[in-house]
C-alpha cells in the first residue's frame, strides 16, 4: 500500500453536487486515481472555530449549510459513517504537537466536506473525520496542524482540504459578466506559481505579502485549510494541478494534488 496523497479542493458552489460543471468534471477525473483509503480527514473552511476540534460522531449528519438552492439539493444525503477511535486517535496526535484540541461529538458533515466527497467516493463507504480552521490563528499555525496530522498517510487516511483559492463573496454575488477582479487575478496566479514551485514559506504571510489578497479573501476561512494541507505534505511531494475554472466568472477555484509518485 502507497503513501496516501493529500488534496486542497476548492469546493466551490453547493450547486456542483447537481454535477455539470468544470469543478464536477474535475473531481469527475480525479476519483479513479485514488486508491481507496482505511478512512478521509476532511479539513472544511466551512467548521471554525477558536480551538481545533475533532468531529466524533459515529454516523455524522449531512448539513445543509446554505440557503435559497433548489429543493433537489437539500434531499442529497451523503451518509459516511464516522470513526471515534480515530478522532481519539487526532486529537491525542494534536496534543503530542503541542497543540490543543477538542472532540465535538455531534459534529456533522458540512457542504465543505460532503459535496467534493460524494464526487470521489460516491459509495460514502469510508469513514470520514473532520478537523476544523480557526480563522484568528495564522497560517504558520494551520501548517503546524497539517505537520501534526501527516503522519496518518502512511496509515491509510486521506487528507483532503477544503476551501477555495479565492473566495470574495461580494464580488461574486455583484457579478456582472466581465470576469474575475484584477486582484482576484493576480491573486491567485501568485498562489498558484509558489505551490507548483513548493516555495510555501513566502506564503506564510499571505495577508501582508501576496499581491490582491485582501480582495480576494476578505475573511480567511477559506485559504486556510490550504495550509493544513501544505504542512502535511513531505520533501519529496510533488505538486499538481487539476483546474477546476472560475465559480460565477469571479472566484479561482483551483484543485491540487500532492503525492510523492511520479504525477
Amino acid at each position: 500500500m502507497s503513501k496516501q496523497p493529500v488534496l486542497f479542493l476548492s469546493h466551490g458552489s453547493p450547486m456542483t453536487a447537481l454535477g455539470g460543471d468544470d469543478l464536477a468534471a474535475v473531481w469527475s477525473a480525479l476519483a479513479p486515481r485514488l486508491e481507496k483509503p482505511a478512512a478521509i480527514l476532511a479539513v472544511s473552511a466551512h467548521w471554525t472555530t477558536r480551538l481545533p476540534m475533532v468531529s466524533g460522531a459515529a454516523r455524522p449528519e449531512t448539513i445543509h449549510d446554505f440557503g435559497g438552492f433548489p429543493a433537489e439539493l437539500y434531499r442529497l444525503r451523503y451518509p459516511a459513517p464516522g470513526d471515534s477511535a480515530l478522532a481519539q486517535r487526532l486529537k491525542q496526535r494534536l496534543s503530542e504537537a503541542g497543540i490543543a484540541a477538542g472532540i465535538d461529538a455531534g459534529r456533522g458533515l458540512d457542504h465543505g466536506a460532503w459535496v467534493p466527497l460524494r464526487a470521489l467516493f460516491p459509495a460514502a463507504d469510508v469513514p470520514v473525520v473532520s478537523v476544523s480552521v480557526q480563522p484568528d490563528r495564522c497560517a504558520r499555525h494551520h501548517l503546524a496542524l497539517g505537520a501534526a496530522l501527516a503522519p496518518l498517510r502512511d496509515e491509510n487516511v486521506l487528507i483532503v482540504a477544503s476551501g477555495h483559492m479565492t473566495h470574495n463573496l461580494g464580488e461574486y454575488m455583484r457579478s456582472n459578466g466581465d470576469g474575475p477582479s484584477p486582484e482576484s487575478l493576480v491573486f491567485r496566479d501568485h498562489v498558484h506559481a509558489k505551490i507548483m514551485t513548493g516555495d510555501v514559506e513566502s506564503l506564510l504571510d499571505w495577508p501582508h505579502t501576496a499581491p490582491g489578497a485582501l480582495a480576494a479573501h476578505p475573511t480567511p476561512e477559506h485559504f486556510l485549510p490550504l495550509f493544513v494541507a501544505l504542512g502535511a505534505i513531505g520533501t519529496t511531494d510533488r505538486s499538481e494541478w487539476l483546474g477546476g475554472g472560475w465559480i460565477g466568472g469571479k472566484l479561482a477555484a483551483d484543485n491540487y494534488r500532492f503525492a510523492g509518485e511520479s504525477l
